[in-house]
């Protein structure tokens, strides 16, 4: 049939663009874990992981979160685990991983979104220890879990990895220097895992937000000029729905992206245009 060979009688048809997008956005019998997922965008990202078919593990600081979120979950039918894990303590992520693996025997989709900004300023009035605050829990943790992940990951067939950057790791501004150089490493980073766990059938991808509505953003939109600010750093001048950013975390995740990796996906309304 040649180069004609997708219209050829002969050509397989089983793979029609409709049953390729349902079956990928369906992600029945996957395991997902999802640190720092208790509320605002987390909570996000795992109901709607969830919702589509997925069981997911919750991870972040304070169990009461993270079982309410579990509740949540099984009061719609689909199945959760909480644990108590602080992102910065490589203990905390050995024990995640130990009852992840004891309770759903695999884990298919890890989403590293666990991350911290106590504090904005000039670098030269910041501190080392915040400095290694940061650190350990915006890039240390991610690679940590992702490594000691992997290798389990591999052994039943692979799956995805998304690491949840920022905008500011793309494009920093002033006085979120400690901040965005975290975030900047974990892009980094992210490319590497994918060169390195390619041949394992791990995609490893980053997903960068711009503004969205959750707690800590319209906490800080109480600051005088932070939400016009934030607006009209958009090209769509506004700030995202906090359910907007379940399209992203699907794409990446299912198999609609089966063939994308070591890739950052943005999200922020055009804020890298301007």
């Amino acid at each position: 049939c040649g180069v004609e060979h997708l219209f050829c009688a002969h050509a397989p048809t089983t793979r029609t663009g409709d049953d390729l997008f349902m079956r990928s956005i369906d992600l029945s019998g996957k395991v997902a874990l999802v640190t720092g997922g208790s509320r605002g965008l987390c909570k996000q990202m795992v109901l709607g992981l969830a919702e589509a078919g997925a069981y997911v593990i919750v991870a972040s600081r304070r169990q009461v979160s993270c079982q309410a979120l579990e509740d949540d979950i099984e009061s719609r039918g689909r199945k959760g685990l909480a644990v108590a894990a602080h992102t910065g303590k490589t203990e905390d992520l050995d024990r995640l991983i130990d009852e992840a693996y004891e309770h759903f025997g695999r884990v298919d989709i890890l989403i590293n979104n666990a991350g911290m900004n106590p504090t904005v300023g000039p670098l030269s009035e910041l501190s080392p220890d915040l400095f290694q605050k940061l650190f350990d829990v915006n890039t240390k943790g991610p690679w940590y879990l992702a490594s000691r992940l992997a290798p389990k990951m591999a052994a039943h067939g692979g799956g995805s990895i998304i690491n949840i950057i920022s905008v500011g790791g793309l494009k920093p501004s002033a006085l979120q220097g400690f901040y965005a150089s975290t975030k900047a490493a974990l892009h980094a980073m992210t490319k590497v895992m994918a060169a390195e766990w390619a041949p394992l059938g791990i995609r490893v991808n980053d997903l960068a937000p711009g503004s969205y509505h959750s707690d800590l953003f319209d906490s800080a939109a109480t600051m005088p000029g932070f939400l016009d600010g934030a607006i009209e750093a958009s090209l769509q001048k506004r700030v995202a729905e906090t359910e907007e950013i379940i399209g992203p975390v699907l794409y990446l995740a299912s198999d609609m992206s089966a063939f994308t990796t070591g890739a950052t996906l943005v999200s922020d309304g055009g804020y890298l245009v301007l």
